[in-house]
């Protein structure tokens, strides 16, 4: 095991900065997920860590060993990829066997460490066959099979679900983790879906366009996210965004069209610091109740009203589209109630799960008033 640290690293290609100066430390044994959009910077990125590519400036580390110059042979990493990369023409044994035949490990010790992972993955009764003859799932257990029967210090994940159908992907998710964990391994898993970070990771790395946006455990890049990025990208419907003013007097609250919405002490507090006059609101779908009576809002709670857009029934909730004046927000609802497009109601926002983000630098003002 060891750990990994980036230091202003830079990679460029011709006029375009792929990764921008990045600084990120990444510990013995962590599950660190890369997150971020296609084109955001995150598989050069691996491609960095694992040697592959170079970087244009900064330092990386294993430990405190400089790697920045070594080639990926000499950084003992097992590298697992999207497509599998595994030989047509070699059956499962010799694609799993390759990396050691390459380094000339003695015959005996080849077959001793490839039944070993082999029946760690559960694919030692696939040793026989060829990746034609496998399904998707068992092609990529083969493929992490290959990438940790060297003994790497490192395991480098580039997008290696995407190719599985949903269910799939969900049960080798879960044996990846579980693995990952058994054997203590550091492990770097890049993604563009937030959900298998979330589910993945110990910590994530949020990245776009080549900047580390935010780098948190799961419920803290969830729950409070550094910026409108983080917040609009993790989350399924995303966290919505509602403009809104700001009014001082004895106490402070925002307004929202003709609403008043009151806040909690901490955001009180950090606008009277920074003194601004608009702010962004921002808060999760699940995070509001949605009430077609103005009677049945708690006495000193705040509400915005609007109007339904569309209504999507889940099974277990309801997903609602609400326009608040001309921003549209998506809010869940429980099956029992009865809705349709035109009501008029009321949201009541959970005020300990809002979060309030600067309109000109799109940061959280928490972050805002530490920098």
């Amino acid at each position: 095991m060891v750990s990994v640290r980036l230091e202003k690293v830079t990679k460029k290609f011709g006029k375009v900065v792929a990764v921008n100066n990045v600084d990120l430390e990444i510990e013995e044994g962590e599950f660190m997920a890369l997150l971020g959009p296609s084109g955001s910077g995150k598989s050069t990125l691996l491609y960095l860590i694992a040697g592959i590519y170079k970087p244009t400036s900064g330092k990386i580390f294993f430990d405190d060993h400089d790697v920045t110059n070594l080639p990926p042979r000499e950084r003992n990493v097992g590298l697992v990829f999207q497509n599998y990369a595994l030989y047509p023409h070699m059956k499962v044994y010799d694609n799993i066997a390759f990396p050691l035949k390459i380094k000339k490990v003695p015959k005996e010790e080849i077959r001793r460490k490839v039944f070993e992972v082999a029946k760690l993955l559960r694919i030692e009764h696939l040793l026989d066959r060829y990746p034609g003859q496998l399904s998707g799932g068992q092609q990529q257990r083969v493929a992490i099979a290959r990438a940790l029967v060297k003994e790497p210090q490192v395991l480098l994940l580039d997008e290696p679900l995407s190719n599985l159908d949903a269910l799939l992907r969900v049960s080798v998710r879960s044996e990846l983790k579980r693995l990952q964990k058994n054997l203590g391994i550091t492990a770097i898993y890049v993604t563009h879906d937030q959900a298998e970070a979330m589910a993945l990771a110990d910590r994530i790395a949020i990245i776009n366009e080549g900047v580390i946006q935010q780098v948190d455990l799961p419920e803290v890049v969830y729950n409070r996210p550094k910026n409108m990025f983080v917040g609009g990208f993790i989350g399924n419907p995303p966290m919505n965004f509602v403009e809104a003013g700001v009014e001082y007097n004895e106490t402070v609250k925002l307004i929202v069209g003709e609403d008043s919405v009151w806040l909690p002490q901490e955001y009180i507090e950090i606008l009277r610091k920074l003194k601004l006059q608009k702010v962004v609101l921002g808060f999760r779908p699940e995070d509001v109740l949605v009430l077609k009576d103005e009677s049945q809002v708690e006495p000193g709670s705040s509400v915005i009203r609007g109007e339904i857009f569309t209504v999507e029934p889940m099974g277990r909730e309801v997903l609602l589209t609400i326009m608040i004046g001309e921003t549209m927000v998506k809010v869940y609802a429980p099956p029992t109630q009865y809705y349709s497009m035109g009501d008029k109601v009321f949201l009541q926002i959970n005020p300990a799960k809002l979060r309030l983000f600067d309109p000109d630098t799109t940061i959280a003002l928490e972050y805002l008033v530490k920098t």
